[in-house]
């Protein structure tokens, strides 16, 4: 008698009913929406829903629907005409509350958002929007490393009290700067500012040189140190660029490694692609220096020469200002930015952390009545065309934004003003995100529109509905009704794995629909091992019950080792493998373990339902 356990009946029931619905919210498609989402990053209040739906019925700009997900406000749209000038009159009226971001919304009905079910996500080239590959300046890593040691040298010789001509960063051996070089006047103590400099500077080693001017010590950086130093600020690239794209609001970026020193940034459904490229692009921070008393700004902008330890910079109208080259606080110490309006107009409010607030105690508490400037750094890359050749030019700009007396002692909690609305704005997410820690340059962009998008979708629809369609006609005219339980059985298993790839957040894309159809075919060979086991049984003359036990029996190692081994192979290209492989290889990995449990438990569960129990056929219809 050919019988199967009913907790495994129960086991398939389930499992495929929790299928269904959760791949139940991709039938549903989508719409253009808005998102609308708080500048510090709290979740939206109980009236934020109620006051945009008010303001926009206000404003005549009709809207399909508004709900709040994942602290967010979305409001959907019939048009991208809507869309966008929900958009503009949400920024106008709330500039000071909300970010907003043009994004798509799922149809899906209000009870399976409150269940927190969602459809699949969809790859760029699926869904359309930017993608966006950057440069990252590594030797700019390197120089910003050596240029901190020269800052934390010249700090220590002069709280030692040893005399030292300067600290510059310079290149041995090549072009490219890589070593440190401490020069001395005459007469200074070598073995002093020898030991000075291995206490401050442990992991550059100085040793004795002879200059033009004199004695110096010099060190260089080894290969190891500048590789890692390199590594580390592609890394610290990558999180600033994820909080950028945070801080825009970009619905399911991805943002990830390219080679040895390279970014790709993904960003499915972007609309408003100029603002997203200004904003991630941007080499931006702020340093917080004291005004110069040695020396004239005007005298240095005319002749040259500034004075040892100060640096000369331009304001925004152009007037000269004379500053010392010691940094009181940099914009990488800041931890919250947010910008309002006071009584002088935009400003932007600054927290520093407790060490930068330490230093700015000490600096504000020691120069009371001196005027201390906030310098704005930007870095970018231009190419203009010289002699009818394009030149590559990298631009460092440097602006004091504001130069105000310090007229009271303060540390890590203050303003900066002298700013626009708009700069104020972009200047305060871009500290609130980060600076990024070296130069990139935008290298290839790449804008895919919707309605490419939908062409794809419907052309990896089409194949897939067509290949099943022709493996399921195969299989009913070959196996008779064992092909109709395969048909079946291939069915759930395309349901399970959509369900699974709506559970895990997976981004689908056209790799994605490819391994879905090959994951059909591995099913497909799961059942005719099976069902060719159950004709050879009973060509031997076994029962019909009894050659469906056997050829489910028998076929369980075959199947289990082809299965393996592809596994394998989805693994390695899972871990190893990036962008549109690694995509291919999450699919074909999660496919081969439903179609396992698709075809030997649920094909098993429904070929005895129908041949098991106490009959006793005489013929099966494969």
């Amino acid at each position: 008698m050919l019988e199967y356990p009913r907790w495994k009946y129960i086991l398939i029931v389930v499992v495929l009913a929790l299928g269904v619905l959760l791949a139940l919210p991709n039938v549903f498609g989508d719409d253009p929406a808005l998102q609308v989402a708080t500048k510090n990053h709290n979740p939206v209040g109980p009236d934020a829903l109620p006051g945009i739906e008010a303001y926009l019925k206000q404003q005549n700009i009709a809207y399909s629907n508004a709900y709040v997900d994942d602290g967010r406000v979305m409001v959907r749209f019939p048009s991208t005409t809507e869309q966008f000038k929900a958009r503009d009159a949400v920024n106008d009226k709330f500039q000071d509350q909300y970010i907003t971001a043009l994004s798509f919304a799922p149809r899906t009905p209000a009870f399976m958002r409150a269940m927190g079910l969602k459809p699949m996500r969809l790859g760029l080239d699926l869904r359309g929007g930017l993608n966006l590959l950057y440069q990252v300046d590594t030797q700019s890593a390197v120089s910003q490393l050596l240029d901190s040691y020269a800052q934390d040298l010249r700090r220590a010789l002069t709280q030692a009290n040893i005399q030292f001509t300067d600290v510059t960063v310079v290149a041995v051996d090549g072009s490219v700067q890589n070593g440190l070089r401490l020069t001395l006047p005459a007469g200074a103590s070598l073995d002093a500012a020898r030991a000075v400099a291995s206490k401050t500077l442990p992991d550059l080693k100085l040793a004795p040189v002879t200059v033009a001017t004199g004695a110096a010590l010099q060190g260089t950086l080894t290969p190891a140190q500048i590789r890692d130093r390199q590594d580390y600020a592609i890394q610290q690239n990558l999180i600033t660029l994820r909080n950028r794209v945070n801080e825009l609001g970009v619905a399911e970026p991805i943002v990830q490694r390219q080679g040895l020193d390279r970014i790709n940034v993904q960003l499915p459904g972007v609309q408003n692609s100029a603002e997203v490229k200004d904003i991630l692009g941007k080499v931006a921070t702020l340093e917080f220096r004291l005004d110069a008393t040695n020396g004239n700004a005007y005298d240095v902008a005319e002749h040259g020469n500034a004075p040892i330890g100060t640096k000369l910079y331009y304001t925004r109208d152009g007037q000269p200002l004379l500053l010392k080259r010691e940094v009181i606080a940099t914009g990488d110490e800041l931890t919250s930015a947010n910008a309002t309006t006071g009584q002088d107009g935009p400003v932007v409010n600054i927290r520093l952390d407790s060490r930068a607030g330490d230093r700015m105690l000490a600096a504000t508490r020691a120069n009371l009545g001196r005027p201390m400037a906030v310098v704005y750094i930007e870095k970018r890359r231009e190419t203009r065309e010289v002699d009818g050749r394009k030149v590559t030019k990298d631009i460092t700009d440097e602006k004091v934004i504001n130069n105000a007396t310090i007229n009271g002692v303060f540390s890590n909690s203050f303003m900066i003003s002298g700013m626009t609305s708009g700069e104020s704005r972009d200047l305060a997410l871009l500290l609130r995100a980060g600076s990024l820690s070296v130069p990139i340059y935008p290298v290839d962009e790449r804008t895919i529109g919707p309605s490419l998008g939908k062409e794809n979708i419907q052309r990896g629809v089409t194949a897939l509905i067509v290949g099943m369609s022709a493996v399921f006609a195969f299989m009913v005219i070959y196996y008779k009704v064992f092909g109709f339980v395969a048909d079946m059985v291939l069915l759930a298993n395309v349901v399970l794995l959509t369900a699974l790839y709506s559970l895990f957040g997976g981004v689908l894309s056209l790799p994605g629909i490819a391994g879905i159809i090959l994951t059909v075919g591995i099913a497909v060979d799961a059942n005719v091992l099976i069902y060719e086991r159950i004709r050879e049984e009973l060509r031997n003359g076994v029962s019909p019950q009894a050659a469906i036990r056997a050829g489910f029996d028998k076929a369980f190692s075959a199947i289990a080792d082809s299965n393996v081994t592809t596994l394998i192979a989805g693994i390695v290209l899972w871990v190893l493998g990036t962008g549109a492989i690694r995509g291919f290889a999450v699919v074909l990995t999660l496919g081969i373990l439903t179609s396992m449990f698709t075809s030997l438990m649920g094909s098993r569960a429904l070929i005895t339902l129908m041949y098991g129990g106490r009959r006793k056929p005489a013929r099966l219809a494969i």
